[in-house]
C-alpha cells in the first residue's frame, strides 16, 4: 500500500553553513531596512543591492563595484552571499550544460542548461538526493540526504545566469528531489522568482514537477499561481506504477487523477503527464492508447522520453517502438511532444552527474 506522509519539509538544521550568517537572499525586508539605517546609510543603496541581486544577477558582495567599500565590508559581516560553489561543469554538443554545484556541508546538487530554439530553459534541484526512490533514476539512488534551504535554491538561478549572461526563459523544478515534499522552502523560492519587485517571472513560466505526491499536488493547488504542473505518470495502472515506484510515497493512481483535476479547476493550467518509455515495462500498444485516453479525459498534454539508462534494470525501446508508441498517442487524439533527450552523453539524466561525483569526489575538487 503506499504511504501517506513524507519526510520533515522543513529542512531546519540540515545545514551549516560555513559563515553562520542569513543568506541575503532571504532577510525579511525590515531587516534588510534596519541594516541599511543601523550602517547610517541612504535608502538609494539598499536600491543598488536589490539592483545586483535581481537584475544584474549577481550574488557576491565584492562584484557590487557602486556600493562603498565599506559597505560591502558591513554586508560581507552581516549576511551570506553565495553558500555554494560551481564545481564542475559538463557540456554536449547539442548546447545542453551539465552544472554540478558543492554546498557548504559538502554535499552536491545538479542543475542542467537546456537550450532550445528561441529559449532557455533551467533544469533546478529541490532536494539532496531523492526521497521517492524510482527504480529507474539515479537521482534517489542514495535516498534522500536533506532539503535544499530556500537561498541554496535560488542560487542555482544565479550559476546558471553567469553561465549564459542573464536569466532563463523558464524554470522546470525537475532536478534532483520531490520538490512537492519540501514545499516550505521551494514556495518562497518561486514567490521571489514571480515577485515584480525581485526576478519579476511570469508563473506560467515556472514548471513544478512531482512523481505523484498526492497532498503536495493539493497544497500547490491552494498556493494559488498560475504554475505549471508536471506529473511523473510512466504507467498507465497501478501495477506498473509498482514496478517502478516503491512502496513509500507511491500513491494509487486514481488519487494522482483527482489531484491534477482539482489543481486544473483551481489554477486553469493543463497538466502535463511525464512518460518515461522503458521495454517491455510500459511501451507496449496498449499502454499508448490507455495513456492517450487519460490524457484525454484529465485534459493534460503527454511529454514522451525514452529511457536514458542510468540502470541495467531497464533498457531504452528501439527506435521504432518509440516512433509507434508516439503515433499512437497522435493517432488517439492526445496531445503530446516527444523529447528529445538533452544532454545524454554527458550524464545528463537526473542525478547521474552527482552520482559519479559521490563515487570519486576527489575527481571534482
Amino acid at each position: 500500500m503506499a504511504g501517506r506522509t513524507g519526510p520533515d519539509d522543513d529542512g531546519a538544521g540540515a545545514l551549516t553553513m560555513s559563515s553562520c550568517l542569513p543568506s541575503i537572499l532571504t532577510v525579511p525586508e525590515a531587516e534588510l531596512q534596519a541594516f541599511f539605517r543601523d550602517n547610517g546609510e541612504k535608502s538609494f543603496r539598499r536600491k543598488q543591492l536589490q539592483e545586483w541581486l535581481y537584475r544584474r544577477h549577481t550574488l557576491q558582495f565584492a562584484a557590487m563595484t557602486d556600493l562603498p567599500g565599506a559597505l560591502r565590508l558591513a554586508l560581507t559581516e552581516r549576511f551570506a552571499d553565495c553558500s555554494s560553489t560551481l564545481a564542475a561543469t559538463l557540456p554536449a554538443p547539442d548546447g545542453t550544460e551539465k552544472l554540478l554545484l558543492h554546498l557548504a556541508d559538502g554535499e552536491a546538487i545538479e542543475m542542467v542548461l537546456i537550450p532550445s530554439p528561441g529559449r532557455m530553459t533551467f533544469c533546478l534541484s529541490t532536494q539532496v538526493g531523492c526521497p521517492v526512490g524510482c527504480r529507474f533514476c539515479a537521482s534517489g539512488r542514495d535516498g534522500l540526504i536533506r532539503n535544499l534551504h530556500t537561498h541554496e535554491i535560488l542560487e542555482q538561478l544565479y550559476h546558471g545566469s553567469a553561465r549564459i549572461g542573464r536569466l532563463p526563459d523558464n524554470i522546470v523544478f525537475m532536478g534532483i528531489g520531490e520538490g512537492l515534499l519540501n514545499l516550505k522552502q521551494l514556495l518562497p523560492a518561486i514567490t521571489m522568482l514571480i515577485a515584480p519587485e525581485r526576478f519579476g517571472m511570469a508563473p506560467r513560466r515556472l514548471t513544478v514537477s512531482t512523481s505523484g505526491y498526492v497532498p503536495g499536488i493539493y497544497e500547490l493547488a491552494a498556493f494559488g499561481r498560475e504554475l505549471n504542473l508536471a506529473v511523473s505518470l510512466h504507467a498507465v495502472d497501478d501495477a506498473t506504477r509498482a514496478v517502478l515506484i516503491p512502496d513509500t510515497l507511491r500513491y494509487p493512481l486514481a488519487e494522482i487523477l483527482a489531484a491534477v483535476d482539482d489543481y486544473q479547476q483551481k489554477i486553469g493550467r493543463m497538466a502535463t503527464f511525464e512518460y518515461t518509455l522503458i521495454e517491455a515495462v510500459n511501451d507496449q500498444d496498449s499502454a499508448a492508447r490507455a495513456l492517450a485516453r487519460l490524457a484525454r479525459r484529465h485534459h493534460a498534454k503527454i511529454n514522451l522520453i525514452p529511457y536514458n539508462a542510468t540502470t541495467e534494470l531497464f533498457r531504452r525501446p528501439s527506435n521504432a517502438v518509440i516512433r509507434r508508441f508516439a503515433e499512437l498517442l497522435e493517432a488517439e487524439g492526445a496531445k503530446m511532444t516527444l523529447r528529445l533527450e538533452k544532454g545524454a552523453k554527458v550524464a545528463a539524466a537526473c542525478g547521474q552527474l552527482r552520482a559519479t561525483h559521490r563515487r570519486t569526489p576527489a575527481a571534482t575538487e
